[in-house]
């Protein structure tokens, strides 16, 4: 099943690719109807604070990302989304802070958080202030898209 998701994905994908280099648009209900047929997208995001600077790390990705994560989730575009604090202590090479799983629509309703982050923060130089100080607290970051599997399932 979730080959057969992957491979409709890819599809509908190469559709919106040639349409674009061919210079085409596609008709609107093609559009609406292949977007409907893409399986959710699932990504985390993970964050290793350094020492000391936990608390202004996540005042500011309040400030910043909670908002626009809401506010994707409003527009159904994120139909949710957890964050995680570790409950022990790791080593540093295993180290993180927070882990912020994200399940969107689909891949495409992905790309839509930055040109929402310009209507919800219009003073952009602030904006990039505020960012720039919340990536200056940061000693390792990734974003990974996962998948959910079913544990009694064959391996892929």
């Amino acid at each position: 099943m979730e080959m057969i998701d992957r491979t409709r994905a890819a599809a509908i994908g190469g559709l919106f690719l040639a349409a674009a280099v061919l210079g085409r648009a596609i008709p609107p209900a093609a559009a609406a109807a292949a977007a409907d047929s893409l399986p959710p997208y699932q990504v985390e995001w993970v964050y290793r604070v350094k020492w000391g600077h936990d608390e202004e790390f996540w005042q500011i990705f309040q400030k910043t990302q909670i908002p626009v994560l809401d506010k994707e989730k409003e527009l159904g575009y994120v139909t949710g989304y957890q964050v995680f604090r570790p409950g022990l202590h790791t080593g540093e090479e295993s180290r993180w802070n927070y882990r912020v799983v994200i399940t969107y629509k689909d891949l495409l309703s992905s790309t839509k958080g930055r040109s929402l982050e310009k209507q919800l923060f219009p003073d952009r130089e602030a904006y990039r202030k505020i960012e720039n100080r919340r990536w200056e607290l940061v000693d390792a970051h990734y974003d990974l898209p996962i998948r959910e599997i079913d544990p009694h399932a064959a391996a892929d």
